[in-house]
């Protein structure tokens, strides 16, 4: 059986608990009737938003396969399948939830799912800003006997962990070029901070963010060697640590630091405003005297008075935990 549409999987598989099939699903079918129909009307038994929110429940659930959808659709109470919109007597069968998935648009389905899935988040708390994760990914599941893994580019918010969007990376592009297209089905980003791995660390990216009213910090490895030289250089020594944390888990200790530089000149990338070094120092609880340490740069607009120490060590542990999450 083909793989299931990767931007409903990658949209829902960390969609919140409160995005239930009854107490959502008023939203859910308004958000889903912008969806173009591709089927002919002469034959159609179900209307497009009804299978589509159907499956989209069915994935919150944690129903990952066309057969499992079918099956949780087949086991819906009478009441539930009558709030989706769902004739209990005569209700879609995988076949046709299959063929249906299968034919849309899975950009505009992600775009659609992302924007419903908007309205289900908490507010970020007063005085800090939203932040989104934007990180590629290979679904899980998605590798068939003759066909490779899907990879996709998603934006998640950080608070969550809901993915908001995302867009297929295919053997045709890559996820340079995919940046702009994914946060294109965002809606506003005025004053979202955006944080992306070495990858995305482009000029035309902090452009484009410019240009959308948005913030960003940007992991700096040897991707960008002229960068990256000149972020070493800069005199870390003589600034104190301005945060501190450390956490255990998978049998090992992590100790992590953070120093901030504001920059003025010697950066030759466009609208840096501070420079960011972080130190990770790891040891197996196993192994006490044996330590490893991990220097990484990372750059970003957000100027003093914007952004705390403490937010922005948050921001960046908290993308490369949607990293850890998301593969």
């Amino acid at each position: 059986m083909p793989a299931l549409s990767p931007s409903l999987i990658s949209s829902l598989s960390t969609a919140p608990p409160r995005a239930s099939a009854v107490a959502s699903a008023a939203g859910l079918l308004t958000a889903l009737g912008s969806l173009p129909d591709p089927r002919a009307r002469r034959g159609v038994r179900h209307a497009l938003v009804t299978v589509v929110a159907a499956a989209v429940c069915a994935v919150v659930a944690g129903y990952r396969s066309y057969a499992a959808i079918g099956e949780w659709v087949a086991d819906l109470p009478a009441d539930t399948a009558a709030v989706l919109g769902i004739d209990p007597g005569r209700r879609p069968s995988e076949a046709m939830i299959r063929r249906l998935l299968q034919t849309l648009d899975a950009d505009r389905l992600a775009m659609v799912i992302g924007a419903w899935l908007a309205t289900q988040l908490p507010a970020p708390s007063a005085g800090t800003p939203r932040a989104i994760a934007v990180d590629g990914k290979t679904l899980r599941g998605s590798r068939t006997g003759d066909t490779v893994a899907r990879h996709v580019l998603a934006a998640a918010d950080q608070a969550t962990g809901v993915v908001l969007a995302s867009t297929d990376v295919d053997g045709k592009t890559n996820e340079i070029t995919r940046f702009a297209p994914l946060l294109d089905q965002l809606g506003d980003l005025g004053e979202v901070v955006v944080t992306a791995d070495a990858l995305h660390c482009q000029r035309e990216h902090v452009a484009y963010l410019a240009e959308r009213g948005a913030h960003w910090i940007l992991t700096v490895k040897g991707n960008q060697p002229s960068l990256h030289a000149q972020l070493a250089r800069l005199p870390w020594r003589g600034v104190p640590d301005p945060t501190r944390d450390s956490d255990r888990g998978h049998g090992r200790r992590e100790i992590r630091t953070l120093k901030i530089l504001s920059i003025s000149t010697g950066i030759d990338f466009p609208h840096a405003a501070q420079a960011l070094q972080i130190r990770r120092r790891r040891r197996r609880l196993d192994q006490p005297k044996r330590f490893t340490t991990e220097t990484v740069y990372a750059i970003t607009d957000l100027l003093v008075h914007q952004a705390r120490p403490e937010h922005l060590a948050g921001w960046i542990r908290g993308h490369w935990s949607m990293g850890l999450l998301h593969r």
